[in-house]
């Protein structure tokens, strides 16, 4: 493989899944689009060869190590707005996506609420869908501890999830 057919692929599998992890870190699209072109420059002055078993792991590093240097530049910190989802303007399925969209908006303001180390791994993890191990290598964790705050996050998410929705059938 040709290393700009290598570089075309990368950019194709994983530019919209490192701008949402970006977009998290940083809180700003543009921001974000600026972070994850870095990173692929900086992909592009790689040899493919050297990373073609942990790609994935590497860009996701870069993205993140260049996010927070954006970050501490600016001396800054914000989250993650709303999730950005693909709902129909019309039709039958309107109530469906409708009712998805509140129950993934409840779910991405649970989350907004964890501890940040929480909400990044379980955002690498289902957002980026990073292994354990990747994600330990991304963030300095072990992979133990990973698994501990993927099943923490998950477990208060799913019991405010529910209680949310016990809530809104009271009413």
């Amino acid at each position: 493989m040709k290393d700009t057919d290598w570089i075309a692929s990368a950019l194709e599998e994983y530019e919209r899944p490192l701008t949402r992890y970006a977009i998290h870190i940083l809180g700003d699209v543009e921001r974000a689009k600026e972070v994850v072109q870095d990173t692929f420059l900086k992909l592009c002055r790689q040899d493919h060869s050297r990373l073609r078993d942990h790609l994935a792991q590497w860009l996701y590093s870069v993205c993140r190590n260049r996010a927070l240097d954006v970050l501490r530049k600016e001396k800054r910190m914000t989250g993650l707005s709303d999730a950005h989802l693909n709902l129909p303007a019309h039709g039958p399925g309107i109530s469906l996506a409708m009712e998805r969209e509140e129950q993934v908006s409840d779910v991405m303001n649970i989350l907004n609420t964890l501890p940040s180390n929480q909400q990044e791994v379980i955002r690498l993890k289902f957002q980026g869908e990073l292994s354990y191990l990747q994600i330990s290598q991304i963030t300095n964790l072990s992979v133990s501890n990973v698994g501990f705050l993927i099943h923490t996050g998950l477990k208060t998410i799913r019991e405010k999830s529910q209680s949310g929705q016990t809530q809104r059938r009271a009413k």
